[in-house]
């Protein structure tokens, strides 16, 4: 597998957010979503075995893992890498750009999807069959860019019945929309969703990663 970095920190962006996580970020994205974080993540990465790349993540001695990219899903063995820290007792959670097929995965993984808004400009790569192969343990993530993305966001919940279906997070693209903006937003319409801030951005301000 093409492996970015692996490492530890607290999980910051899903509904598993302030729990110590390992973090395996895969090489490479077939997206270029114009507000991007991980830029660094584009590059061919280092080639790792899934042996290998289970024997870095048990010196952590931490049982929550989340593959991310990047986009996890461009990578062969990632069925593979994910059974097998299944099978290890691991809590697996995969973030996904939404773009790609998710069927393939174990039940037990949680899916954390993402549904590219309009400022992302990458909203016309959306694979809106996926919505079918989410559970209630799992999660769609809006990054909303200005007022028009939350307008979009909220009539694909209804259009969707997303609400009904799994867990649904708002959080503002950090460079375009002021969090607490959103968060009035929310709170204003009484919107069933659940405001996410990055949380490692507030802990460790103009880190790449924590």
């Amino acid at each position: 597998m093409k492996i970015t970095e692996i490492y530890k920190s607290l999980q910051g962006e899903s509904y598993f957010s302030g729990l110590s996580c390992v973090f395996i970020r895969t090489a490479g994205c077939n997206l270029r979503c114009s507000y991007c974080d991980t830029k660094y993540a584009y590059g061919p990465g280092k080639t790792l075995s899934v042996p290998k790349i289970i024997s870095e993540i048990k010196k952590y001695k931490i049982k929550l893992v989340e593959i991310t990219g990047g986009e996890p899903l461009l990578q062969e063995d990632i069925g593979l890498l994910t059974d097998r820290l299944l099978k290890d007792g691991y809590s697996v959670l995969i973030e996904t750009n939404g773009s790609l097929d998710i069927s393939s995965l174990a039940r037990k993984v949680v899916k954390i999807m993402d549904i590219k808004c309009p400022g992302s400009k990458m909203d016309g790569k959306n694979r809106w069959e996926n919505i079918d192969h989410l559970t209630k343990n799992d999660e769609i993530k809006f990054v909303i860019s200005d007022e028009f993305d939350y307008g979009w966001a909220k009539q694909k919940i209804k259009e969707y019945s997303l609400d009904k279906k799994t867990k649904i997070s708002f959080s503002s693209a950090w460079e375009s929309l002021p969090p607490v903006k959103l968060a009035d937003w929310i709170v204003k319409d009484g919107l069933n969703v659940r405001f996410q801030i990055q949380l490692h951005k507030v802990l460790w301000p103009g880190k790449k990663r924590a």
